[in-house]
This record gives structure tokens, sequence and C-alpha cells, in this order.
């Protein structure tokens, strides 16, 4: 389709307008490998990825079986003004009024509100959707599926993006997923290696190619020969590094608020977690949900050599290129105090039409 473009500088960018639509050249690194992806295994007209693995009755059938106690807990960490967040995310909540309505009627009822200002989507405990990670190119930023951004936005009055468009959590939200989660304590490890002591509790953050914190294909396999299984399609891999151990639901709320700033201040310097060939391991696999109890489950500043120089790699070569989304901050220590190697889990993201995440609180059964 042929267009008029018009193209004006604006703030040091180029702001592009054509009929219908608003395009924009980011400034910065570009990597135009993102526009030779394949199309979805689900599809090229697909938006919600590996959540399509729960229309698969086999899958459900495979993580139901992992129930023997009939048992179950909850993975989420608590929202709180003071938990670790991403950079200048925050957490704000208030209660308007005190109390926010009545007394109405003859029973004198009386109720409360909240007030929540939040990157709803990408604090705490957090899901990662179709919209929220894409690869800058020279035709815009790539997301899932071939999309570049700005042909899904769906905009308001002067051009104001007001959601993601086909690229909303809301699709993976209609699907959910049930799935076998499998527990990879990658502390137990490095204990049995005898890289940690006995009385550590977390990963070092990585630095280097090499370091400890980071988590190879070759760990991978090692942690599953530990437990006795494989990885298969339509899987939920959690992976336990420890650092979220510093605000774990059993210790978060009698924890001060120096405790917390500490658990804060470590986030902002790194974090252990998967390196490139265990991202590539997992892809080969179709799972359905990466997860693990950092803020974003890359082994980072340190990373494979491959990885070395990249932003959080593994985010774009699963998220964007694969579909297969993320689930950050998870509270794994409770997987592991309960000796949850193999658990049903059942999750499904906020329907937030045009969101680029879901706050999260997944129930294993097991």
């Amino acid at each position: 389709m042929n267009r008029s473009i018009i193209a004006v500088a604006v703030g040091g960018a180029f702001l592009t307008l054509a009929t219908g639509a608003f395009a924009q050249v980011v400034p910065g690194p570009q990597d135009d490998s993102a526009l030779s992806w394949p199309a979805s295994q689900w599809g090229k007209d697909d938006r919600a990825g590996s959540a399509n693995h729960t229309k698969n009755p086999d899958n459900i059938k495979r993580a139901l079986a992992q129930i023997k106690q009939f048992k179950s807990v909850t993975i989420g960490k608590f929202y709180h003004k003071e938990a670790p967040a991403f950079g200048p995310r925050g957490w704000n909540m208030t209660i308007p009024g005190t109390p926010t309505g009545g007394p109405f009627g003859k029973n004198a009822l009386v109720y409360h509100d909240e007030l929540v200002t939040t990157e709803i989507g990408q604090i705490q405990t957090q899901f990662d959707g179709p919209g929220h990670i894409g690869v800058n190119t020279s035709k815009g930023p790539m997301f899932y599926n071939n999309t570049i951004s700005w042909d899904a936005y769906e905009r308001g009055a002067g051009g104001r993006v007001l959601g993601m468009g086909r690229l909303g959590v809301e699709y993976v939200g209609e699907l959910g997923y049930v799935c076998r989660v499998v527990l990879l304590d990658a502390v137990a490890l490095r204990k049995a290696e005898g890289k940690l002591s006995a009385s550590e509790e977390m990963l070092p953050i990585p630095k280097k190619p090499g370091d400890i914190g980071i988590v190879t294909e070759a760990d991978m396999k090692a942690m599953l020969k530990a437990i006795g299984t494989d990885l298969m399609p339509g899987d939920c891999v959690a992976l336990h590094t420890g650092m979220g151990n510093t605000w774990s639901n059993d210790r978060y709320k009698s924890l001060t608020t120096e405790q917390r700033a500490n658990a804060r201040a470590m986030f902002a310097q790194g974090e252990p977690g998967f390196g490139t060939s265990a991202c590539r391991f997992m892809a080969s696999k179709n799972i359905a949900l990466t997860m693990g109890d950092t803020s974003a489950n890359d082994a980072q500043p340190g990373n494979e050599e491959d990885g070395m120089g990249a932003a959080v790699p593994c985010h774009t070569y699963l998220q964007p290129a694969r579909g297969i989304w993320n689930l950050e901050n998870v509270d794994t220590k409770t997987l592991v105090d309960n000796k949850i190697n193999t658990g049903a889990m059942i999750f499904a993201p906020l329907k937030i039409i045009g969101a680029t995440g879901s706050p999260a609180n997944p129930v294993v059964l097991y």
C-alpha cells in the first residue's frame, strides 16, 4: 500500500507520519536479524504464544499427574512499596478516604477502596506478555510474530498510545497456563559441586563468563538428572538462584525497612540466572514458560561469551522470537522448602486489554 510520508524532527528522533499510522525511528542500537525471525509455530496471526500449550489435553493431564499429596502453595511475592523493583519502577498504594464510602442504608454499610499507581504488569511478581520485550530494528521495534509495535498500538486522541493492540496480554490471559512446573535448584547444584558452602543461600551475581552465577545448558541437564526427569513441550521451568530469599514470602513481613532497602540494593547490582545456552536448550524443548526468583531470570551483568554485552539476551531470544513468556520474582523458596521438584501449576495473567504484562500469584498443586 502506498502512503504519503512526512518526517519531522522531534527531540532528536524522527517522527514519521503516514495515513492511519505513526512510526518513529528509535535512536540507538539496531539488530536487523529480528527482521528474519520465522512466524510463530502457532501461525502467523497468533497472539498468545506459548499459552497455546494449554490447549493440549496431554499437557494438562501430565501436569495434574504430578499431584500426589493433594496440597497447594502460592508462589507470587508480596506487592509493596519497599519490595525490589527494576530501575525507576515503583508500587504506590493509598486508601482514598477513611472509609472510602458510606455509611449507607439502615445497616450503615461502609467500604474501602485502594488506589494503585504502578507499572501494573512489570512490578514485583510479574508476567512478561507479548508487548513487553522487542528488538529495535531499522523498520522499528520488532515484537512477537514479526509485529512492529507502532503497527499494533491502539491509539486515542492525538495519536496517544492507549494499549498494545494485538500484542496485548489479554490474548495470553484468555488461555492461561495449566502446566507441569519443574523446579531447578541451582543453589543445591552448586553446593553439590562444592562451589557454595552449606550456609550460603544464593548464587553470586555473575560478572564474567564462567562465574557460578550463570546457569548453563550443562547445569540444567545436571539438575534435571538429579530430580529424574527431562523437559517436555509445555513445561513451565522455575529456576531457584536463592536471590529471592532476600524477600521471600516467609520473611518479607518481618524485615525491617533497612533490610528491605538492602534487598533492593542487591537487586540493582545484577542477578544470577540463565545463561544463553540454557535458554537455547529450553527453546529446543519447546517449553511454555520460564520462571525464577530474580527480576529478569537472565544472568547479568555477566553471561556466557555470546551473551556478554547484550541486554538480558534470553529475553529477546525466547520472548519476541519464540513466544516463550517469562514470569519474574517468583517465590521459588516455597517450592524448595516443600521439596516440590515437579508439580501442577495453574496461572493466568489478568485480561488487561493492551497491557504489556500482568501481576501474578500462581498456584502450585503437588
